[in-house]
């Protein structure tokens, strides 16, 4: 069976989309966009470290509504405005995600919402 998962520090949905889902023992972190905490209407400053910072602490809340960590993710999808921003990425993903590091896939895309410069979403196993 499917279920929503709504947590208290994630930003709500633009759209109709939940924040994340579970179906049986797997949970799926839509989309995330590096939201300001106080204005999700805007990104973090600071750029593409600052924002995917931002994303993977948002990831967290909501896997912890399903009683998974960042330890449990197995899949990830990084989706970058520029493919040159990858190794600062990097930098910051390393020090969110440890060995056996989930599977990756990275897309360059011609443009996200509200301007961002990366969005990422994942799927766990709990």
């Amino acid at each position: 069976m499917k279920y929503s998962i709504n947590a208290p520090h994630a930003p709500e949905p633009d759209g109709p989309y939940s924040q994340g889902t579970t179906a049986g023992r797997l949970v799926f972190a839509a989309g995330q966009l590096g939201r300001d905490r106080d204005n999700p209407h805007r990104l973090v400053e600071g750029g593409i470290r600052a924002q995917t910072a931002r994303i993977l602490e948002i990831v967290d809340a909501l896997l912890a509504e399903s009683d998974c960590t960042l330890t449990d993710v197995a899949k990830v999808t990084i989706y970058l405005a520029d493919l040159d921003d990858l190794d600062a990425v990097d930098e910051v993903y390393s020090q969110y995600f440890v060995t056996p590091a989930p599977a990756r896939a990275v897309v360059e895309v011609s443009r996200l919402p509200l301007g961002a410069l990366i969005q990422m979403d994942c799927v766990a196993c709990r």
